[in-house]
């Protein structure tokens, strides 16, 4: 199993936990807050980027999608809303955001549709061949092993099912300097004043410069053993959409 210098970037420098087991308390912490702050800090562009990346799921047989890193919920529920398939699966490692997603599912009216569990991607508890589709919106970074990870998406997917990844990635030229420093500077002051964790969103900037990004990450998923693999930048690089078959 290879290294990637992201599996190393965690939330805490000075605790010994495991990076998952940082990453699932350090979305505790912030799970009230955390859709509110994606909404602001973006300008609202990350619902055009998710609607963007469930259209390239319309191919997709319709029956029992996995929404892996769902967080509250949000790419399940849009996908939901767009095509209609049979079940949504929801997965994550934060009891606390998963909390609050059930609550929103509910007071949505899709407990019939959507469902929320708890579950790592390092081990997703779910048989072999189970799912048509598969998302990670803005979850792959948090993964602690990129390959496991990405191989246990694989082994739950049916033979022709997509998997569909959604992933901050790094501008080049005066764009990338910019995106660097709002990163660094403007969005950890902005997250000071209604967040009382800063560390959530430095390591936030962090794991995106440490994430092998674009043709990189297209290599990781040929690695274990997807094919049509292929990566699409949108707003100037800003976020990449990543596509591969089983």
């Amino acid at each position: 199993m290879t290294s990637y210098r992201h599996d190393r970037v965690v939330p805490y420098d000075d605790s010994r936990l495991s990076k998952t087991a940082q990453v699932a308390s350090m979305f505790d912490d912030i799970a009230s807050r955390y859709d509110f702050l994606n909404r602001f800090l973006s300008g609202g562009i990350d619902l055009w980027w998710r609607k963007k990346a469930i259209r390239e799921l319309r191919g997709c047989a319709r029956g029992h999608f996995l929404d892996v890193a769902t967080g509250t919920g949000d790419m399940a529920v849009m996908t939901y809303r767009r095509l209609a398939p049979r079940q949504i699966t929801g997965i994550d490692i934060s009891e606390g955001m998963l909390e609050l997603g059930r609550r929103k599912i509910e007071r949505q009216q899709l407990t019939g549709h959507i469902t929320l569990s708890p579950g790592d991607s390092g081990h997703i508890p779910f048989p072999d061949d189970s799912f048509d589709a598969a998302t990670v919106a803005f979850g792959v970074r948090n993964f602690e092993y990129l390959d496991q990870g990405l191989a246990e998406i694989r082994r739950v997917l049916r033979p022709g099912g997509k998997l569909v990844v959604l992933e901050f990635s790094q501008p080049k030229g005066l764009t990338g300097k910019l995106y660097r420093w709002y990163m660094r500077r403007i969005c950890p002051l902005l997250v000071s004043l209604v967040s009382r964790n800063r560390k959530a969103y430095l390591y936030l900037g962090d794991s995106i410069q440490a994430f092998p990004e674009g043709d990189r990450f297209v290599s990781v998923l040929d690695k274990v053993g997807f094919r049509e693999t292929r990566a699409r930048a949108m707003t100037f690089g800003i976020c990449s959409i990543y596509i591969g078959l089983k």
